[in-house]
């Protein structure tokens, strides 16, 4: 590995056993990671985006690259044109690299407000309380 590691936080296809993981090109893993929750995450469709903002903490990993691997990560994510790579503070207060978009490049996305893209399809909570008739059924 070459000489000035960065420490980079991934949420999206860059995930162990995800499509783009083979892009980090053996690079440490150093566990699993949250952001604050002053973070959104936003469904694209075919991957996420994070945006700095908002209220959730990010689920996520840590890898530390070498400069030439983030050079490459550049360029696939087109920053800073389409990405832009800025520092992210996590949930134990260490800062580590990551990519985010801008608000106007995904307006009218969904937003996954549990932090993860892995748990995208999982069933949305029940966020209205369910009627009294209803509870006396389930206890049938």
């Amino acid at each position: 590995m070459q000489a000035d590691p960065v420490t980079l936080f991934v949420y999206d296809l860059l995930l162990a056993g995800e499509r783009e993981h083979e892009l980090l090109n053996g690079a440490a893993f150093l566990g699993v990671a949250r952001t604050r929750a002053e973070c959104t995450l936003v469904d694209l469709g075919f991957f996420p985006a994070l945006l700095l903002g908002g209220d959730v903490s990010v689920v996520g990993e840590l890898y530390r690259i070498d400069k030439k691997t983030r050079f490459e990560l550049d360029v696939k994510r087109q920053c800073p044109v389409l990405f832009q790579r800025v520092n992210v503070t996590l949930e134990d207060g260490s800062v580590a690299e990551t990519y985010v978009m801008r608000e106007e490049q995904v307006r009218g996305k969904r937003r996954l407000k549990q932090g993860s893209w892995r748990d995208r399809f999982l069933p949305r909570p029940r966020t209205m309380p369910t009627s009294p008739l209803i509870e006396a059924l389930k206890k049938r």
